[in-house]
């Protein structure tokens, strides 16, 4: 691990998106909340707070850090027929929280392909990406958007 016991604590805040394409019949499903396991995008959300939550455990020399916000939200985009995915996290520490964010976003993209496979295997997860940070000594990013979906 990285030694930041010499690095003054900061407020630090990173948002990360995923998509997942579905098609239109599990789209649909999603939609109407009609799929077999439940609510995908409510059971999805709690799969991403969680994963913020477990992020030093699930990638090797990641730091553990408290973290004072975990926001997941999950949109239905109708022409991509797909759910966008977009993680928010913070906390004020020696250390960012892009990976907790990228984590929180990619465990609610997985759930959404699990609750969904038994309806199609022609699922895609693509464009899980930082989208923008705040604090730290490198200070402020944010992706161009124009020219990558929206989120």
């Amino acid at each position: 691990m990285v030694d930041v016991g010499r690095k003054p604590d900061s407020e630090r805040t990173a948002v990360a998106g995923a998509v997942v394409r579905l098609g239109e019949k599990a789209f649909a499903l999603v939609q109407q909340n009609q799929m077999k396991k439940g609510d995908v995008l409510a059971v999805a959300q709690i799969a991403g707070i969680q994963g913020a939550k477990l992020t030093s455990q699930l990638i090797p020399l990641c730091h553990n850090i408290p973290l004072s916000l975990v926001d997941v939200s999950l949109t239905l985009d109708e022409r991509r027929h797909a759910v966008m995915i977009r993680a928010l996290c913070r906390t004020v520490g020696k250390t960012g929280v892009e990976m907790e964010a990228l984590t929180a976003a990619s465990l609610a993209a997985l759930t959404v392909y699990d609750m969904c496979k038994a309806i199609t295997h022609d699922l895609v997860i693509e464009e899980v990406k930082l989208l923008s940070k705040e604090g730290g000594q490198r200070g402020t990013f944010r992706r161009d958007l124009t020219q990558t979906s929206r989120f």
